[in-house]
C-alpha cells in the first residue's frame, strides 16, 4: 500500500480495519503521508507529545515517520488484547520502497486522500524533520 499523500489518520482507521480482518500490509512511502490542521497546532502537537514523560519510564513517542505511522495504526487497534497484538503483527511499515517490495504491485485508499486546500498539509516527513530525525 502506497500512503503519498494519503491523510495519516484515515488511512491508520482503513488500515487497521483490513488488519483486524487478518490482511497483512505492507506500507511504503510513509514519510509522504500528510497530516491536514494548521502548520502550528500541528507541530505543537507532535512536539508535546515528544516531551511527555520521561526518558526513563515513557511514554516514548517515535521521531521517525515509519514509526509515527506503526504507532497512529496501534492506536486504532486494541493492541492490548490478543487479537489487536495478532493484527498489530501483520503490519510492516517502511520509509521509501525496499528492494523486497518494489516490484509488487501498490494500492492506495481512494478515501483516504488528501483534498486540495489553501495550505498544503504538513508531511510526516517536514514533521520528523523539525522533532529532529535524519532522514
Amino acid at each position: 500500500m502506497d500512503a503519498s499523500g494519503l491523510v495519516l489518520g484515515r488511512a491508520a482507521s482503513r488500515i487497521a480495519q483490513r488488519l483486524l480482518a487478518g490482511e497483512a500490509i505492507v506500507v511504503v512511502n510513509a514519510e509522504q503521508a500528510v497530516v491536514t490542521g494548521s502548520r502550528s497546532s500541528v507541530l505543537a502537537t507532535y512536539v508535546a507529545a515528544r516531551a511527555r514523560g520521561s526518558v526513563r519510564s515513557g511514554p516514548h513517542f517515535p521521531r521517525y515517520p515509519d514509526r509515527i505511522f506503526r504507532r497512529t495504526v496501534r492506536g486504532m487497534l486494541p493492541h492490548l488484547q490478543s487479537r489487536g497484538k495478532t493484527a498489530f503483527a501483520l503490519l510492516e511499515v517502511h520509509i521509501g520502497v525496499p528492494e523486497a517490495v518494489r516490484d509488487l504491485p501498490r494500492v492506495t485508499i481512494d478515501d483516504a486522500k488528501a483534498k486540495p486546500a489553501l495550505r498544503a498539509p504538513m508531511t510526516l516527513a517536514e514533521i520528523t524533520r523539525l522533532l529532529g530525525a535524519r532522514l
